[in-house]
């Protein structure tokens, strides 16, 4: 540990972490001050003793607004991070003390859901009957967030938006997308579909940002074509698909949850080929954390072959 590092410890206090935390959840300083049980001019008072600690201004300040500047929101992502790492202890400290052996907090994207996360889990319930294991699905975007956040021990999904050097992340497999329709929707028994045909339909979507959705932006604006208004933006596969088979709206999801939907009946993959490709997806965890013997071994039974 370098003598600065050191001192930077000796000065800081979790109360003033929790406090810059605090504010970025309630926004305002008379809110965090409140729910931490403070008045507001001991707030202030902690802010200005981490700024001082800090040996730098976090804050802009314009009348009574504070507003995290470029090393406020630098110093932001570290306490995030090591509230995150607080949070993994805290759960295998209170499994310990349960006597459950551990616990796991994952998430997952829902390409990963039919086999390899299946797999796995089986692979671990089979290896650790006595652990705990809490499952997560939702886009890589959300996903990474909660593991940032500590909520999360690992994540299956892609890297997006996020600096790389702060995870370590193995490949699993590429995810290939398909477009569906309902059954009895008017291109479902077309030899081939354009997306301008696709574009004059109504269409469900992930949100912005998450990669599915950057995708399918990019595919329209190679074509020179605009992104549908009347959007419907779900990260739920199983209310997309039901809404699918009852209307004449169009979808974007995983290839392979696609085909177990299509089994069905209920709906059917258009014969539209996205050009435009996902990144393969794989485990994150973060670089700088501890990984717990649930975490490691999990990992084993998602990479045999590494």
């Amino acid at each position: 540990m370098t003598n600065y590092s050191h001192t930077l410890l000796n000065r800081l206090r979790m109360r003033q972490v929790s406090l810059l935390l605090s504010i970025q959840e309630h926004r305002t300083l008379r809110a965090a001050a409140l729910a931490m049980g403070m008045t507001q001019p001991a707030a202030t008072k902690m802010l200005h003793e981490l700024e001082d600690a800090l040996g730098t201004k976090i804050f802009d300040r314009t009348g009574r607004t504070l507003t995290l500047n470029a090393a406020g929101k630098t110093v932001l992502g570290f306490f995030q991070g090591m509230r995150g790492s607080l949070e993994s202890l805290a759960r295998e400290l209170d499994a310990m003390h349960t006597g459950i052996h551990g616990s796991l907090s994952l998430g997952s994207i829902m390409a990963a859901s039919p086999a390899i996360l299946t797999d796995a889990l089986i692979a671990m319930r089979r290896s650790y009957p006595m652990l705990s294991i809490n499952i997560s699905t939702g886009t890589s975007d959300v996903l990474i967030e909660a593991l940032n956040q500590g909520d999360l021990d690992l994540v299956i999904g892609r890297i997006v938006s996020v600096k790389h050097d702060d995870y370590l992340f193995r490949p699993i497999a590429n995810e290939a997308l398909s477009i569906v329709g309902a059954a009895n929707h008017p291109l479902a028994g077309k030899s081939k579909v354009t997306l301008e045909a696709l574009h004059q339909y109504p269409w469900i979507l992930q949100g912005p940002g998450s990669p599915m959705r950057t995708v399918i932006e990019r595919e329209f604006r190679d074509q020179h074509l605009v992104l549908p208004a009347n959007l419907i933006e779900t990260s739920s596969i199983l209310t997309t698909a039901d809404i699918v088979a009852r209307t004449d709206m169009i979808a974007v999801i995983p290839e392979s949850v696609a085909s177990i939907f299509s089994d069905s009946g209920r709906i059917k993959v258009l014969r539209y080929r996205i050009k435009n490709k996902l990144e393969p997806y794989g485990s994150l965890i973060k670089r700088d954390r501890p990984c717990s013997p649930a975490t490691r071994a999990f990992l084993t039974m998602l990479h045999p072959d590494q």
